[in-house]
């Protein structure tokens, strides 16, 4: 019976937050739409991506092609499809590395006081570079592929989570029930896990959205600057540079994606926004 009260309790604290936080809850429709176009792309797909016709290419939208064919007479809706895929890859892989390695630091940093000075300015040094522009170094010194791009942002995105964990730690290693720990003996993995983290993770899951909207824009922006993916994976960057030369006579190779690639991120960043509301203890309880 309790198990039952509380279920329809959190179903009905669930709702109300429907209710106040439309935006988010639109923005998690838009997203799994999102998912879903690109679990699904190899059945929704009418070919191959990558196969050129040059007897069909710069044709408009029509009942043919949906989105038109770009430059060498490629179907942009499998280039879409497909491109979805790359994107979602990306984000998911460097929200989720980010966050695992840089919660790791953080933690680690913010209690032991002794390493503390040494690893920030390690994350300064990073963090004064803006990440596109570490993205695109680190890049340089490596060969295109998906998973350079994904190691490459990650690491200009990583001090990012640690600076936020690091100030968590700081604020939490001072509480009664963290001293209480310390005084019975626990050893330092034990608090870190037991008191330490379940009260970092609302923060950085919400952290871990908006690198996940910006891993996205910034594999776009190396892909377009021919810095990203390969010329030969269809990503939505690498199209939208590929049709830039041909916009004054086929733009919808540029804007297609490039709507599909702004719905994404703002998907993500609304969200972002309602996770943050959602896991605020001063606004869980207005709900």
């Amino acid at each position: 019976m309790g198990g039952a009260t509380a279920t329809t309790g959190r179903l009905g604290a669930a709702l109300r937050f429907a209710r106040r936080n439309k935006a988010a809850v639109a923005g998690a429709v838009v997203l799994l739409a999102i998912v879903l176009v690109a679990i699904a792309a190899p059945l929704l797909a009418t070919g191959n991506p990558l196969s050129i016709n040059p007897l069909r290419r710069l044709r408009p939208p029509s009942a043919a092609f949906w989105f038109g064919t770009d430059h060498l007479g490629r179907d942009l809706w499998n280039r879409v499809l497909y491109g979805a895929r790359v994107s979602l890859l990306v984000g998911g892989a460097v929200a989720g590395i980010s966050m695992s390695v840089g919660l790791v630091i953080g933690l680690v940093a913010g209690y032991v006081r002794s390493i503390d000075a040494v690893v920030m300015r390690v994350m300064d040094g990073l963090m004064a570079i803006p990440s596109i522009l570490l993205a695109v170094a680190l890049m340089a010194l490596t060969r295109a592929s998906v998973t350079n791009v994904i190691v490459a942002i990650s690491v200009a995105e990583i001090p990012r989570v640690v600076r936020l964990v690091r100030s968590l730690v700081l604020t939490l290693r001072d509480e009664v029930y963290v001293q209480a720990a310390i005084s019975s003996g626990t050893r330092l993995p034990r608090i870190l896990r037991r008191h330490i983290l379940p009260n970092v993770m609302g923060p950085v899951l919400v952290q871990g959205t908006y690198i996940f909207a910006a891993a996205i824009l910034i594999e776009a922006a190396l892909s377009f600057l021919g810095a990203g993916t390969p010329s030969n994976v269809p990503s939505w960057g690498n199209t939208i540079s590929e049709g830039r030369p041909f916009f004054l006579l086929a733009a919808w190779i540029v804007i297609i994606p490039g709507m599909f690639l702004s719905a994404t991120v703002l998907a993500v960043n609304l969200l972002g926004d309602g996770l943050r509301d959602a896991l605020d203890p001063r606004l869980s309880r207005q709900l």
